[in-house]
């Protein structure tokens, strides 16, 4: 190649692997910093985190040593028709997706095609191509509600994959899922 002296050989650059984690208002938010700790230990990955605002109840943002983004942001970014669209760049940004901890409401909406956060609009424009990944996580009478199997088989046929809930105590006190 012209420009390139020969016999010299440039170390490959490893190309990181960039996951986007979603997290939403379910009590198991409060798992954030673990789960953004534990990716992190993962060579060769890159993490960022898209929050919907009752998510952050949950969880200690200053805990998060990694790029954040809410509603807040996506608003705060576009000024005018050139801007950029924080939602569009995060979906073009991701190799893959993970929503976790994904609640009855964030789950009811992505089912319904709502998009009316940060969260669910990069989900709404998800390239399927690539993969995401989802961890419904609810109190046991919300997730034995009819309408929850009806909303995950949704997001599966959507070819979206689901990380099933475990069976432990919760937060209320009940054992369930």
């Amino acid at each position: 190649e012209p420009g390139i002296p020969a016999g010299n050989s440039s170390p490959v650059t490893q190309e990181k692997l960039h996951v986007l984690v979603g997290v939403t208002g379910s009590v198991a938010a409060l798992k954030l910093p673990l789960l953004v700790a534990e990716l992190l230990k993962i060579p060769g990955l890159e993490v960022k985190v898209v929050t919907t605002e009752r998510a952050k109840h949950f969880y200690n943002a200053q805990e998060i040593p990694v790029a954040l983004y809410g509603d807040e942001e996506e608003w705060q970014l576009w000024k005018g028709r050139s801007d950029p669209v924080l939602h569009i760049e995060l979906r073009r940004w991701a190799d893959l997706m993970l929503v976790a901890p994904l609640d009855a409401n964030t789950l009811a909406k992505v089912a319904n095609g709502i998009c009316d956060n940060l969260l669910t609009c990069v989900i709404r424009a998800w390239d399927l191509s690539k993969p995401l990944l989802f961890c419904p996580a609810m109190n046991t009478a919300m997730w034995e509600h009819p309408i929850t199997a009806r909303h995950v088989e949704q997001l599966k046929a959507f070819g979206y994959t689901e990380i099933p809930c475990v069976v432990k105590k919760l937060v209320c006190g009940d054992e369930g899922q």
